[in-house]
């Protein structure tokens, strides 16, 4: 009877934890990005700051200091897609920054989504943007070049020539929407259409030497450069 009632007993415990785990809500991004979206949302944001929105590739820089500027913030998520940028608007608009520097859409590529796809979950978050914050200057930025050379990164790599379609069609809806679209592409690319090797190691990501071109190429449009 004993031996009974503990077999009972541990299934019961089985079933509620099951239950429990059944009602925990599926996560739509990884552990990581939830870190970073819900530090955003506990640090003030003001009209006087510039944001830099996007994944791994803003998120890797210390923005701040590359320009000597207090009011500029990184708000970049590594593996940051389209979607999770428009979900953690709110965070970032509600301060009504004085200027968004945005670079979305490389890490849609390896999930399969088509040129289209990409510019249509570009263009929503534009829309938010000018939307909620229609004092904000918003930038648009290109995507960068990939290069497979290293092999890593295969899921972006594998369609690194996909890139120049993508950027046709940002450029298209940043002239639609009147808004400044900077190309960053053709500054790192080599003449394949590749990011160039004196800019990374893995294909992918920037070294320093990236960051201070990309430093140079949105000097001109930063508030109080």
């Amino acid at each position: 009877m004993k031996h009974t009632l503990l077999l009972l007993a541990a299934y019961i415990f089985a079933a509620a934890i099951v239950q429990a785990q059944d009602k925990t809500p599926a996560r739509k991004y990884s552990t990581y990005y939830y870190q970073r979206a819900s530090l955003f949302e506990k640090l003030p944001v003001t009209s006087e700051d510039i944001l830099f929105v996007g994944n791994s590739l803003t998120d890797g820089a210390e923005w701040a200091e590359l320009f000597q500027n207090k009011h500029i913030k990184n708000r970049g998520i590594s593996g940051d897609m389209t979607d999770g940028v428009y979900d953690r608007l709110p965070a970032l608009l509600q301060g009504k920054p004085a200027q968004i520097f945005l670079l979305i859409g490389t890490n849609d590529i390896p999930r399969g989504k088509s040129v289209e796809d990409i510019a249509a979950g570009i263009h929503k978050i534009i829309k938010k943007i000018k939307q909620d914050s229609p004092r904000t200057q918003l930038f648009v930025q290109s995507l960068l070049p990939l290069n497979p050379q290293y092999n890593m990164f295969p899921g972006h790599v594998a369609r690194w020539e996909i890139i120049p379609d993508i950027n046709r069609a940002i450029e298209q809806i940043a002239r639609e929407e009147n808004l400044t679209y900077i190309d960053l592409f053709s500054r790192f690319a080599d003449s394949e259409g590749k990011l160039k090797g004196e800019y990374t190691n893995d294909g992918l990501h920037l070294l320093g030497s990236g960051y201070l071109l990309w430093k140079e190429i949105i000097t001109p449009y930063l508030e109080g450069e």
